[in-house]
């Protein structure tokens, strides 16, 4: 019998034609820190299946990501050419979404202890509310 994939929970922001660019955006944000859409570009176009993404792809991307607060915008930094480019910064909604994405609900529900999973019962709970 084939294995199956693990069940991880599926989020709209990583579904569809944007979600490599996404994950490329909050992977490059997470391991850099707060970056300009140039420099965001520059390391999403480093990684494997996105060495053709044009700038202004990432420009457009950035801006729904901004408004749903996945990222947000923590300040300007004068670049060589004398502009003011906004520099942005992942969000804890980005941040959780990541981890979500790679956790094995399955996996996450046997392993865990009671109180551990009151805990996390206890805060789907809440946010329902």
């Amino acid at each position: 019998m084939p294995k199956s994939k693990p069940s991880t929970i599926k989020l709209q922001v990583f579904k569809g034609r944007e979600a490599k660019l996404n994950k490329a955006i909050f992977h490059t944000l997470a391991l850099k820190g707060p970056q300009t859409i140039y420099d965001i570009h520059k390391e999403a176009k480093a990684q494997r299946g996105l060495r053709d993404i044009r700038y202004a792809s990432v420009n457009k991307r950035i801006r729904p990501l901004e408004e749903s607060g996945y990222v947000r915008k923590v300040g300007a930094k004068r670049t060589k050419a004398g502009f003011e480019a906004s520099v942005y910064e992942l969000q804890v909604k980005a941040y959780l979404s990541m981890l979500l994405d790679t956790i094995d609900i399955e996996s996450l529900i046997s392993q865990s202890d009671e109180g551990t999973l009151l805990t996390i019962l206890a805060s789907l709970v809440d946010a329902r509310l």
